[in-house]
């Protein structure tokens, strides 16, 4: 690429970046969007709760979405990972691991997050499948099923909350001992739900499709599909190398315009929420594309 200096780099060039992309890019901001193009919904057959899209895979989804902003002629797309930045006299330098380096007055990181696959055989075949993390994105295409929760805590009553509502045979797995107070037990068990305090050693599955969880002591339970909590990490360095703030959470934090604790860095998308889903991504890439045409405006006017 021979163009270099932009006024905007967008690392992360799935939902929220392109959404951040269509902004600047309807207001005329010269911008790059780094892309590795290895979205964490990759394996998820099909997307929902989102107008116009409900049950579209991710893959057409992003591709209609890159077709669009790719008319914005101020926009360019880079193919390759962005590997570090750092401030310099122009705002950032960004380098990919192809060696090439790029500036830019504001940076947006797009960046998502990385899952941390537990030592479960089978798990990571089956994340976003049949075993998902969220109610609302996939919820309603297994509802009626036997239902597994993996989780322990707080976070398993919450799920098993949400999912009640959509099958009455739920079974949690806490993979540990139980770990709830009388008051959520009492609850767990007017709603007939199960509680296992055994360990997982493998999901057996076919194609991704759960159907049964096999025990550490050998015992196995049936299955048609799982919800699981599991822990995550920044799909990128940058952000830490910049010096942006994470909370208690691991997200990058930001403020209700998206912005980080570092100048002119903003973040949106799953590197910055709890709220992971593809609308939500959308719409914090909106805001952020907004923020910093509006400081963009401010400083240049």
């Amino acid at each position: 690429m021979d163009k270099k200096e932009f006024e905007v780099i967008i690392i992360g060039g799935s939902y929220a970046g392109l959404s951040t992309a269509m902004t600047l890019g309807r207001s005329l901001r010269e911008t790059l969007v780094i892309d590795a193009g290895k979205p964490c919904n990759q394996q998820t057959p099909h997307s929902h709760n989102f107008l116009t899209q409900d049950g579209s895979t991710p893959k057409e989804i992003s591709e209609i979405a890159k077709s669009q902003v790719t008319k914005y002629d101020s926009v360019r797309f880079y193919d390759g990972l962005a590997v570090s930045g750092k401030r310099s006299n122009k705002g950032f330098e960004i380098t990919t691991s192809k060696g090439d380096i790029f500036t830019a007055k504001k940076l947006i990181l797009a960046t998502g997050i990385k899952d941390l696959m537990p030592d479960i055989k089978g798990f990571s075949e089956c994340w976003g499948i049949s075993v998902v993390h969220c109610t609302y994105c996939h919820g309603y295409e297994i509802r009626n099923k036997k239902t597994a929760i993996i989780a322990n805590g707080e976070r398993a009553f919450h799920l098993s909350s949400l999912v009640n509502n959509l099958t009455k045979e739920i079974t949690i797995i806490t993979s540990d001992k139980k770990d709830f107070d009388e008051n959520q037990l009492a609850k767990l068990k007017q709603h007939n739900i199960q509680i296992i305090e055994k360990e997982i050693s493998e999901i057996k599955h076919q194609n991704g499709q759960l159907e049964k969880i096999v025990f550490k002591d050998g015992s196995t339970e049936i299955f048609e599909c799982a919800y699981a909590s599991i822990p995550f990490e920044q799909n990128s360095n940058i952000p830490k190398e910049l010096g942006c703030k994470l909370t208690e959470n691991g997200h990058i934090e930001v403020s209700f315009m998206q912005k980080t604790t570092e100048e002119d860095i903003f973040a949106c998308g799953d590197n910055s929420t709890m709220m992971r889903s593809v609308s939500m991504a959308v719409s914090s890439g909106t805001i952020t594309g907004a923020m910093v045409n509006h400081e963009l405006t401010q400083e240049n006017f």
